[in-house]
């Protein structure tokens, strides 16, 4: 008898989870939910996912109904957009986001999940031009210092109203230095350590102008977990 891969069950949660529950899948989603794409974006998003199984959970996705893939405007390639059923996660991936802020929040940021190309690629589609400059180039330069040389230093740079994230030098003036440890910036970017905490701590430095530092503030938007981060994490004890 062929071995079934369903569950086999009436129950809707059954048959939403033979959908969204396969490996990866909710990361995917995750990636479109927050507005990735192209191939290369999503996959940027989640780069511990080889590209061929990433087509493979595309395809299923959009055979499911989840999403809708179409050629790109201009030159080759597609493009993947959320339908209205796949729009309709995004309170299911912000609950399982929630759930984790407050159930296994020391889990985390242990070593094995702490990624610098993660973090900043959260970072940069999360920042917004507030309090920056209303027109011009502004550049800040993140260094974590206990890296590897090809993951230490990224630069984010503000221009013609759009966030570019470089992994090598642009070749212009830095006007904001960042310097933290991976951790350290997760742990703020997930709200579980305030800005000012991390910089009396001396867990992050930032250099520049008072002006530019200030603005830090305003542009560098935390997580979309970071509500929940902020608040008391829950106790699994048994009652």
């Amino acid at each position: 008898m062929a071995q079934q891969k369903g569950y086999g069950q009436f129950c809707p949660v059954a048959r939403a989870a033979e959908i969204f529950a396969e490996r990866w899948t909710p990361l995917v989603v995750r990636e479109l939910l927050c507005g990735s794409t192209r191939f290369n974006d999503i996959q940027r998003g989640v780069p511990r996912m080889s590209s061929s199984l990433l087509s493979q959970r595309l395809r299923e996705l959009e055979h499911a109904g989840i999403i809708d893939r179409r050629p790109v405007a201009k030159g080759r390639g597609s493009e993947y957009h959320l339908t209205q059923a796949g729009r309709e996660l995004f309170d299911v991936v912000q609950h399982m986001g929630n759930w984790a802020q407050r159930w296994v929040r020391d889990e985390l940021t242990v070593d094995d999940n702490l990624d610098p190309d993660l973090l900043m690629w959260d970072i940069r589609r999360r920042v917004t031009r507030e309090g920056l400059p209303e027109a011009g180039r502004f550049v800040v330069r993140f260094e974590f210092p206990e890296q590897p040389s090809s993951r230490r230093r990224y630069w984010l740079m503000f221009e013609h109203g759009a966030a570019d994230l470089c992994i090598k030098d642009p070749g212009f003036e830095v006007d904001l230095y960042v310097t933290a440890s991976v951790r350290a910036l997760s742990e703020v970017w997930l709200g579980h350590v305030t800005i000012n905490r991390a910089i009396r701590d001396d867990k992050l430095r930032l250099e520049g102008t008072a002006a530019n530092i200030r603005r830090f503030r305003d542009w560098f938007a935390l997580s979309l977990f970071a509500e929940v981060g902020r608040k008391p994490p829950g106790r699994r004890s048994a009652a």
